[in-house]
């Protein structure tokens, strides 16, 4: 048996995370690279968020996203 070396390099923008964490369980806009999601912003994690649509979870890479509106 084989072993490897594997190293995963994620980039993580301290300032998105936070700004994301500070409106963590509102309703968002989120663009990202492939369209936009409209739902509540349910997690907040370093390389990732989780926006529920219409009950359904949405897992989106921060890398992806272009921008994010909260909603009022």
């Amino acid at each position: 048996m084989n072993s490897q070396n594997m190293s995963i390099y994620s980039v993580i923008d301290p300032y998105v995370y936070q700004t994301l964490q500070s409106i963590e369980g509102s309703a968002v806009v989120v663009q990202t690279t492939q369209g936009s999601l409209r739902g509540l912003l349910k997690t907040v994690m370093p390389d990732h968020v989780v926006v529920e649509v219409s009950g359904a979870p949405f897992f989106i890479r921060i890398q992806q996203i272009v921008w994010v509106h909260p909603q009022a």
